[in-house]
């Protein structure tokens, strides 16, 4: 029976299993540049014969396809790297190829062990070589023909290993042949997957989010020069990217008093999140902060202390924002006439009205939401903080943060999704170059060791970059309203050490932690309702150890990376204990506390492996806190 008319007629290779792929290339994997990025694959064939493959990869600006090697592991499985140079989407693929040189020389070596005849095979192998001459040129050539010429001297004298075959297996030849394949017998996995190939600030990166209305004199509404001029301090403590909440006018409709409270007196400033008011909408600026040209000196200023600056966008609409007026079709109307306002049972939000992503303007709707990035990305801005994205439509995210990043490539999106986990990973692989997580409601040894098992061993590592926030201005967990100061230091060194983006919200470093309720995870007199300056200068502060540890994760690489994570052996509950390695530079060993009421004693035991030790020899501990 004939092959069907739309047969491809391929190699006997099979490849199977391919990593990193994400839904079957459905959605891209992650890298950054500079990483080796490796591939794996099971590959096999029917019968013995030896088989080669090679990755074949292509960056954004490259004219041709690139090929790097892969090699045999075990088990049919294959693994192979090759690095990126420049942010962007990448493409890769696998060939696999029979070797028959290889398939070849194997029985040849086989028979002249045996002590069998082998004239037959040692003609097979001078064609081969034969075959090969058309495609080498130069120092390669006058190698296969030396071979050829020799495989066929009958008069050579058969003492020992046969001379004819030792000119035939040698090492030059075999090297000639493996870097000038045959691949008639190609097998080829198409279509090509996809990488985002991002900035090192994709992965990693130091977060301080604060309000800028809050850095004034007591009093006073803060601005973007006073927030300016507060950079330095944040600076000084190491950090790189400073989260600013919406930074639009604020409607008054329903403005929300201190606390959440429904009545507001006029000196309440409003929340952020309720986004505009007649001095305009998203592409404006709260005229108390200061003018657009302000802003633009806040990030020249940002920049020249070496930080990004990350906005806040939120999708969503105080009933004072020209939307309503000029774009009522965005928005969900109820029986009444009226526009539904944002709920989360008990709480209610008067104040905000969400955008209906049904709407019959689509079009409209998606064109103006990107012209709102596209506004501030030429302003400076390359990072955004997205506003609870899991509520908007999926697709939106897909379309605009591909279409933004082909344009801009260095762009970063941090999806602010406290949400169900599969959710939460849709949204990564969407596009979302980096993700909140459960990690503050991870309190225990076995619960962290657990979940940074499946973001660090599971294919999350492929797409899911964690941002591992201490605190928000939304979630101030037990463990820090009940721990003291060291449940704050506890927190920073797990944040910070586990992940290579961690953040931490203002407030952290003077101990902040009365909740609003017993109960509650809410702050009382929380910054979202109010102006909030405080004293920086008092002396139990926790600033010199945020510094402390800044500073540790800055000079040693191996915390730069997630998937290397390892945990060790430790005999007590409380006491946990893991580390990264990075090739070429020390490993990282963290012993931690979780018990922040008491002091713990515990045996650790090491995996030297892990940490690239020997086993027989000594080594020493340099402790980075104690500098001892």
């Amino acid at each position: 029976m004939p092959p069907p008319k739309n047969f491809i007629t391929r190699g006997r290779a099979v490849i199977e299993h391919i990593e990193p792929a994400v839904e079957c290339g459905r959605f891209r994997s992650k890298a950054v540049v500079g990483d080796d990025v490796e591939v794996t694959a099971d590959i096999f064939r029917d019968s013995s014969d030896v088989l080669q493959a090679s990755i074949r990869f292509r960056g954004p600006n490259d004219g041709k396809w690139h090929e790097a090697p892969m090699r045999h592991v075990d088990n049919d499985s294959w693994a192979g790297t090759f690095r990126p140079t420049e942010i962007g989407v990448y493409r890769y693929y696998i060939e696999a190829w029979t070797d028959h040189f290889a398939t070849w020389a194997s029985g040849l070596r086989k028979k002249v062990e045996a002590g069998q005849n082998v004239e037959l095979e040692l003609e097979e192998g001078a064609l081969l070589l034969e075959a090969r001459l058309q495609t080498i040129k130069g120092p390669g050539r006058q190698v296969l023909q030396k071979a050829i010429d020799a495989a066929r001297d009958k008069s050579a004298s058969p003492s020992g290993v046969n001379p004819r075959a030792a000119a035939l297996l040698g090492g030059d030849v075999e090297r000639v042949m493996r870097s000038n394949p045959d691949k008639t017998d190609l097998t080829k996995s198409q279509p090509p997957y996809e990488i985002t190939v991002d900035r090192e600030r994709a992965r990693f990166g130091a977060w301080y989010e604060f309000f800028p209305r809050s850095t004034g004199k007591p009093g006073e509404h803060g601005t973007f020069k006073t927030a300016a001029s507060a950079l330095t301090r944040v600076a000084d403590m190491g950090f790189d990217v400073v989260y600013l909440p919406p930074i639009h006018p604020i409607g008054t409709q329903f403005r929300k008093g201190k606390n959440n409270a429904l009545e507001c007196t006029p000196e309440d400033c409003g929340v952020p999140w309720a986004i505009g008011s007649p001095e305009g909408g998203h592409k404006a600026v709260h005229p108390d902060l200061g003018t657009i040209d302000d802003f633009d000196e806040f990030v020249a200023e940002a920049k020249r202390l070496g930080i990004d600056v990350a906005l806040d966008f939120a999708i969503q609409c105080s009933p004072d924002h020209p939307w309503v007026t000029e774009h009522p079709e965005w928005f969900k109307h109820r029986p009444d006439g009226s526009i539904q306002y944002a709920e989360n049972p008990p709480k209610k939000y008067q104040d905000i009205y969400p955008i209906d992503f049904d709407t019959t303007d689509r079009d409209g709707l998606w064109t103006e939401l990107k012209s709102v990035l596209d506004h501030w990305i030429s302003h400076g801005v390359k990072i955004f903080r997205v506003d609870n994205p899991h509520t908007k439509a999926f697709a939106f995210w897909e379309w605009c943060i591909n279409e933004l990043k082909a344009e801009h490539p260095d762009l970063i999106f941090l999806a602010e999704a406290f949400t169900r986990p599969k959710v939460m990973q849709h949204l990564a692989k969407l596009g979302f170059t980096q993700s909140y997580t459960y990690f503050t409601w991870r309190n225990t040894k076995f619960e962290l060791e657990e979940y940074l098992t499946e973001l660090t061993q599971t294919d999350m590592r492929h797409y899911f970059r964690p941002n591992f926030f201490a605190n928000t201005p939304d979630i101030l967990h037990e463990y820090l309203q009940t721990g003291g100061k060291p449940a704050f230091k506890i927190r920073l060194v797990l944040a910070a050490l586990l992940s290579p983006t961690y953040g931490i919200y203002s407030g952290y470093e003077l101990y902040e932690n009365e909740p609003r309720e017993e109960g509650s995870e809410e702050y009382l007199d929380s910054e979202k309702y109010e102006i909030k300056v405080r004293d920086w200068d008092r002396a139990d502060s926790l600033q010199p150890y945020i510094k402390k540890i800044n500073q540790i994760r800055s000079k040693h690489p191996a915390l730069a990376q997630l998937t290397n994570l390892t945990f060790h052996v430790a005999d007590k509950d409380n006491v946990m204990a893991f580390s990264k390695q990075m090739r070429g530079h020390d490993p990282i060993l963290v012993v931690v506390n979780l018990n922040p009421h008491h002091w713990e004693e515990a045996t650790v035991t090491l995996d030297l492996d892990a940490l690239g030790i020997s086993y027989d020899r000594a080594f020493e501990v340099h402790d980075l806190i104690t500098d001892t």
